[in-house]
């Protein structure tokens, strides 16, 4: 087993370490450049405060520096080998940002343990920072990173980088780059909108994103047999699959949303009432965004074998996740809609799996 016991000493390196990485984000948030708001965009009043977009450049200057990195002193690896250091690092850090947090939104009205949960406040800043829209960039790069580390580990005690793990990091790679090259669409996502922001989403993103998801990675590592090569086209198909209905699906969604009048697969976009989409993917089911991105998560673990069970516990959280999720959206764009909502399902009559949800 290639992953080191955590000690007191360890985990104080580990929280120190990570918590320097988020403060250094979060500076770096605020002076990069990024590509400004679109003009003429209306983004909901929760995030107009963010009107630069610098996720990517972050992105990819932190790969770039890790990488750089691991070839010079070899310290990316070691990220992988203090894994349940670091898990314990940033259960403490989640903790006392959720504090922090709780009494800071709360002053002036009565403490309740319901509000330190799940928050007091949707959309709460720092610096001109929209709080919940940062917090994305630590999670998702934080996860990377950790991918990355696994490789580097994988390189470091064998040698070489197996079929499966140069899949596997081509996979997550593409998803988080993605993300960021989208990041201003996070703008009319559910999280944004409609959740506050409180340890359920703080220990979200600052803990089980980087920390959980990177699980089939870690046993892509620990895989003792080859990827055989006629498993590559189907895992490969499928993932770019779910890539091409998660991305097109969300593109789809943030153009309307900028530019009701952009056309759709090449036609103009159909609506109903003028305010529900029912072009393009969202003619034929209300999440397939959510569908591609299943998908892709469980492709990217069957790369780790079938020698535990424990990597597909992130996918079947992910499908948990995003199906009571739509559930919840179902019942609050029916609240918001109303007859206008079930006219636009008689048109997209599937949530996630055609035939089945």
């Amino acid at each position: 087993m290639p992953f080191a016991q955590p000690t007191l000493l360890s985990v104080g390196r580990a929280t120190a370490g990570y918590a320097s990485f988020i403060v250094a984000l979060f500076i770096l948030s605020m002076l990069l450049p990024g590509p400004a708001r679109a003009a003429g965009s209306a983004p909901p009043a929760a995030s107009r405060r963010q009107d630069r977009w610098s996720g990517l450049v972050l992105f990819g200057s932190s790969v770039i520096g890790a990488i750089a990195a691991e070839f010079a002193v070899g310290g990316l690896a070691a990220l992988a080998r203090h894994y349940w250091s670091l898990l314990v690092a940033a259960n403490l850090l989640a903790l006392a940002a959720s504090v922090a947090l709780f009494v800071a939104t709360s002053t002036g009205k009565r403490r309740q343990i319901g509000d330190f949960f799940f928050g007091n406040a949707r959309n709460p800043a720092l610096c001109g920072l929209d709080l919940k829209l940062f917090s994305y960039r630590p999670s998702l790069i934080g996860l990377a990173l950790l991918n990355l580390s696994v490789a580097a580990l994988q390189w470091r005690t064998t040698g070489r980088i197996t079929l499966a793990m140069a899949l596997y990091q081509i996979f997550t790679l593409l998803y988080v780059a993605n993300y960021f090259h989208f990041e201003r669409g996070m703008r009319f996502t559910w999280d944004i909108i409609e959740e506050r922001f409180g340890w359920s989403l703080v220990w979200g993103d600052y803990v089980l994103v980087p920390a959980f998801y990177c699980l089939p990675g870690l046993y892509v590592l620990l895989r003792p047999d080859a990827l055989p090569i006629a498993a590559v086209p189907p895992i490969a198909a499928a993932y770019t699959f779910g890539f091409w209905l998660f991305r097109g699906a969300n593109q789809q969604k943030h153009r309307f949303k900028e530019m009701p009048t952009a056309p759709i697969w090449g036609r103009p976009a159909n609506t109903v009432g003028g305010r529900l989409l029912v072009s393009g993917f969202w003619g034929i089911g209300r999440k397939l965004n959510y569908t591609g991105e299943f998908l892709m998560y469980l492709n990217w673990t069957l790369l780790a074998g079938f020698h535990s069970w424990i990597p597909y516990c992130v996918p079947v959280w992910l499908l948990g996740l995003l199906a009571h999720r739509a559930a919840r959206d179902d019942r609050r764009c029916r609240a918001k809609y109303g007859e206008l909502w079930d006219e636009y399902c008689r048109h997209a009559r599937f949530r996630m799996f055609p035939f089945l949800y």
